[in-house]
């Protein structure tokens, strides 16, 4: 190791030393040894034999040091007694070396009085074995004897190859002041690191500090909300809902604000009576009150509004009252609530508007249907008149005055369709303003009653939907009333005038039939409010019809009564075809047949409280009387009883397909009369 060879030795070599070159070495100018003042004593703490020189050997190493760990600190390190050991380079030298300063020139080694430059070992020893000695065993065994070592001389070839080697020294060292500010640089940087993660510790620890603050009074105020909240909401209302009523569009969200409204409204009232010394309430009762009356404002004008709209020209109020009454409902409610006095006068409104409404279109419909061609039976149109005496061109309406119609007045052929037809429609009125053919009177009896008791149902129901419960069932009754009373009269007329002068038996009975079904209908929409006008009519009704077959009956009692006098009058009667002794059936008897056939096939579910049967069996009498007294007439008792059996039989033919007990009665009755004269 060559270190420890040139830090070893203290002695100057001998020779003479080179030249000094000053500009070669920034150190500073070195003493000769020969000049070298007295040793100072070392600084306590140090060990003399290291040195920060040695720091920067690129071959210093730890395992070359001798052992000074027994040394004490601050002792001097003596020389031998034998003075400098012989053939030792001068460490100064090789500092200044090392430094880049001048190399002086070693004195050669001398082996045998010969002069020797002792070559650099091509290869370091940096892997020792202590071989598990301590540093002082190894040394104390394996220190060789010292051996002379072979001395640097340095030559002019020297210093040229350190002159070429300064600048790569200067670039290292150059290279080590940048790094040192480098370092510097990082070093400030860790710093100001160091003290901003302080400061964000710092922040994170207070951002926690109130973080568990904020926690804790979240779970208080979760605390206290869930204890105030629903005392607060009761008697709060949000901004929305105030803005919904003031300036909101009346549909299905006003009506909701509404509600809300009137639910803080009980429970701030039934507050206030427990609870009377409590401000907020004192605080939110003005806002009610003028929320409320912003309400109602806005109701009456929207309900006036609908009202007006009805009274619009080819306006269909059904439509107004589902889309725009009964969809919103409630607001009617509301405003009977809050302000029963204006809801009054507000339906008084609708009343008058509605009797107006329906007393217009159904006069017009009325004037329509009297357009209708309507056949006319008179006083000539009875069992015992002489057909060639009726007037000609019996119509009612337009064509009064036109050629006699072609109907038969005993026959009920297809008008019993007008009875069992299912349809819900009447008809429209610019159809019956063109209509040309004739029509029974049953027809605009159905017609216009239809109608009529269609929209009463439909206004009976709107007003107990609409009005209800603001008002009862019987103020619904009067209101129902004020509203349809003028049309019912209309109605009423309308029947008058066409049954007061008709002779017509199976229209007039298929009249009382309808008007039959029209209260069945009426019991089944549960429209009680009618009855009034069905019932008014039957009292049209009935006793026409009563009156109509005593115009038959006394007819056949004149016919009766003057054949014995006027047999011309039989034998017009009887027909061209009969004469004094025939048997054939008169034509009297197919009239009386399809007459008596008509009305027991309109009675087939008659009861026993309707004067039908005592009616027909009335007019069976003065039949029978009539057949009686024609037969009498016959001088042949055997033509006379076939006379009589041929008559009955055709009644019975007549009277086949009848159904209801008084068909049933009928038939026999007279199926034992032909039996009985069937000899």
């Amino acid at each position: 190791m060559w270190g420890l060879d040139r830090l070893s030795g203290h002695s100057t070599p001998s020779g003479t030393p080179p030249p000094r070159r000053d500009s070669y070495s920034p150190a500073p100018r070195r003493l000769h040894p020969t000049d070298r003042p007295a040793p100072l004593p070392l600084r306590p703490g140090l060990n003399p034999r290291s040195s920060s020189l040695s720091l920067i050997s690129p071959l210093s190493s730890t395992t070359s040091l001798p052992s000074t760990a027994n040394i004490p600190n601050g002792s001097g390190r003596r020389r031998p007694p034998g003075g400098v050991p012989p053939n030792v380079p001068d460490p100064v030298q090789v500092l200044e070396s090392i430094m880049g300063g001048p190399p002086r020139k070693p004195p050669p080694l001398k082996v045998n009085g010969i002069g020797v430059i002792p070559d650099k070992p091509e290869e370091l020893e940096t892997s020792i074995d202590f071989g598990g000695l301590s540093l002082q065993d190894f040394a104390a065994e394996d220190t060789p004897e010292p051996v002379a070592s072979p001395v640097h001389t340095y030559s002019a070839q020297s210093v040229e190859e350190f002159d070429k080697e300064k600048d790569k020294f200067e670039d290292l060292h150059r290279s080590i002041i940048a790094c040192d500010e480098v370092l510097k640089s990082v070093e400030t940087y860790l710093t100001n690191f160091q003290a901003d993660l302080g400061a964000v510790s710092a922040e994170i620890e207070s951002l926690q500090n109130r973080s568990v603050a904020l926690n804790t009074k979240l779970e208080n105020r979760k605390v206290v909300e869930k204890i105030l909240g629903p005392a607060v909401e009761d008697i709060s209302i949000s901004p929305a809902v105030v803005r919904k009523i003031a300036e909101g569009p009346v549909d299905e969200g006003f009506l909701r604000a509404l509600s809300d409204l009137e639910k803080r409204s009980k429970t701030i009232a039934s507050k206030s009576t427990s609870q009377t010394d409590l401000k907020a309430l004192e605080d939110i009762k003005p806002l009610l009150t003028d929320l409320t009356n912003r309400a109602t404002e806005r109701i009456r004008d929207y309900i006036v509004a609908q009202i007006k709209a009805i009274r619009s020209p080819s306006m269909n109020a059904q439509i107004i009252q589902q889309q725009a009454f009964l969809k919103y409902k409630d607001l009617y409610a509301f405003l009977a609530r809050h302000q029963p006095e204006l809801a009054s006068q507000i339906c008084q409104a609708y009343i008058y508007t509605m009797r107006w409404y329906y007393l217009n279109h159904f006069t017009r419909y009325r004037i329509s249907l009297e357009k209708l061609k309507i056949h006319a039976l008179d006083k000539y149109d009875v069992l015992g008149e002489d057909p060639t005496s009726k007037r000609s061109g019996a119509l009612l309406g337009p064509a009064r005055g036109g050629p006699p119609a072609s109907y038969d007045a005993f026959s009920l052929g297809r008008r019993v369709d007008t009875l069992k037809t299912t349809s819900v429609n009447a008809l429209p009125a610019h159809l019956a303003e063109e209509e040309k053919a004739a029509h029974y009177l049953e027809t605009p009896f159905r017609s216009f009653n239809l109608a009529l008791i269609d929209n009463a149902c439909f206004e009976y129901t709107f007003l107990t939907t609409y009005f209800s419960p603001s008002q009862t069932y019987h103020a619904i009754g009067r209101t129902f009333a004020a509203i349809f009373e003028p049309t019912f009269a209309l109605g009423q007329a309308l029947t008058k005038q066409l049954v007061e002068t008709s002779t017509d038996t199976l229209g007039m009975l298929l009249c009382v039939r309808l008007n039959q079904h029209f209260a069945f209908e009426l019991q089944r929409r549960k429209v009680p409010a009618v009855e009034g006008y069905i019932n008014a009519t039957n009292m049209l009704l009935w006793p026409r019809f009563q009156k109509i077959l005593d115009l038959h009956c006394t007819s056949l009692q004149k016919l009766t009564n003057s054949l014995p006098n006027r047999p011309s009058t039989g034998a017009a009667l009887l027909g061209s075809q009969n004469t004094a002794n025939s048997t054939a059936p008169t034509l009297l008897t197919q009239k009386f047949a399809n007459l008596l056939h008509g009305i027991l096939s309109l009675s087939s579910e008659a009861g026993d409280d309707e004067p039908v049967s005592v009616s027909v069996g009335r007019l069976r009498s003065e039949y029978e009387a009539y057949l009686v007294r024609m037969g009498k007439g016959i001088g042949d008792a055997r033509k006379r009883e076939r006379f009589l059996c041929n008559n009955y039989s055709l009644v019975c033919t007549i009277l086949t397909d009848v159904e209801g007990r008084l068909g049933e009665e009928a038939l026999a009755h007279f199926e034992k009369l032909r039996d009985a004269h069937d000899k």
